[in-house]
């Protein structure tokens, strides 16, 4: 080995792996290229990340000694999917290194914890109040304004668990369908663009930032990701320094993914962050030499992390549920899009099926585009 550079887990170790879902699957194959093995352990057997593994355990996230036989038979643990129940983290903790760690992922697991960490750290988000009773949303309704946005503080994602307030008379019926307590009232935040950065950080204390994107939702469920973000460059700078800082403040090893509402006079907020590769990073496959998966990978494994710099500017589209995916075939006789299935059977609605990926010369991004502009190009 060269004198000065970091080693790392050898080739022919085995990554353990979290979850059984696309980023999984993403993950595992970005390990397999630079020589690792991987094991799965989830609830579903033959799922998208199992389908490519080394390995796989299938059980509940709870049962603490099937935990305890995965750990023993890996190296390093990382985590695609963030509702792991603090003890079974904290029981891998004890046994292998886990990347990034328990307390990074009971921060990014509870709202208030996570919105608390960042306005410690210096970082603005929307206006908040914890709400634990209607008496408190009463409270916190009148201290915010309407519109605002109620959430549960676990287990919401692609628009489960939160409701949109705009009246009095709808506080009740919402702080009643929401579980489970507390909940976190946040003010409605009209902004111009919603934008994301994928920051990571190596054990030797290397961060890196890919560019900041645009993503734009249907049905809050990600539909397009644009690389780079149509912003200004001062806007897309202020962005990583802050997912930088973030990264920073809590010791990251691994990857993260910072999602930020940008207002119409450019002021940069928080919305949340998540310590896993990201749907709104999948575009890093296709214009970057190293894919936020593979630079996942490497941090974990404590490999030398690389610029995250893009080749090309990209746009990638989402795949969700019967309707996309039933364009499969034209995607493929379609030159020029990069397509990424996820192995999956069923497509239900709302369902992440797959995405694709279309590249541009650097510089040159359309500023509007969609599948079937996408499916048209090359008509």
């Amino acid at each position: 080995m060269t004198r000065g550079l970091q080693q790392g887990l050898p080739p022919g170790s085995t990554i353990g792996i979290i979850g059984g879902g696309q980023l999984g699957r993403m993950s595992a194959l970005a390990a397999a290229r630079l020589g690792y093995r991987t094991h799965i352990f989830s609830p579903e057997f033959n799922g998208p990340a199992a389908q490519v593994a080394t390995a796989g355990t299938v059980g509940d996230y709870t049962h603490l000694p099937m935990l305890e036989m995965f750990a023993r038979a890996v190296d390093v643990v990382t985590f695609e999917f963030e509702n792991i129940p603090a003890v079974s983290l904290e029981l891998l903790e004890s046994l292998k290194p886990v990347r990034p760690g328990a307390k990074i992922l009971a921060i990014s697991q509870d709202r208030l914890l996570e919105k608390q960490f960042l306005n410690d750290a210096g970082i603005a988000t929307a206006p908040w109040a914890a709400v634990t009773s209607e008496e408190e949303l009463v409270a916190a309704v009148a201290k915010l304004g309407l519109p605002a946005v109620l959430k549960t503080t676990r287990l919401g994602y692609d628009g489960k668990g939160q409701t949109m307030l705009r009246t009095p008379d709808g506080l009740a019926p919402a702080f009643a369908s929401l579980d489970p307590k507390p909940l976190v009232l946040e003010g409605f935040v009209n902004f111009a663009a919603e934008i994301s950065v994928m920051v990571a950080r190596g054990v030797d204390g290397t961060v890196v930032t890919y560019d900041a994107v645009e993503n734009r939702h249907k049905h809050h469920i990600l539909d397009l990701t644009f690389a780079p973000a149509p912003l200004p460059l001062a806007v897309l700078e202020e962005a990583q320094s802050i997912a930088r800082k973030i990264a920073e403040r809590l010791e990251l090893v691994g990857l993260l993914g910072v999602e930020m509402f940008v207002t119409s006079d450019g002021t940069v907020l928080v919305n949340e962050i998540a310590p896993r590769p990201h749907n709104s990073g999948h575009w890093t496959m296709d214009a970057c030499p190293c894919s936020q998966f593979e630079m996942h990978i490497r941090a974990i494994a404590g490999l030398p992390l690389p610029p995250a710099v893009r080749h090309s500017d990209a746009v990638m589209k989402n795949l969700i549920g019967p309707e996309d995916i039933a364009l499969w075939p034209r995607i493929l006789a379609t030159p020029g899009l990069i397509p990424h299935h996820y192995g999956k059977t069923e497509a239900r609605p709302g369902r992440k099926m797959g995405h694709f990926n279309r590249l541009f010369p650097k510089g040159s991004l359309p500023g509007e585009f969609g599948i079937e502009d996408a499916l048209k190009l090359n008509d």
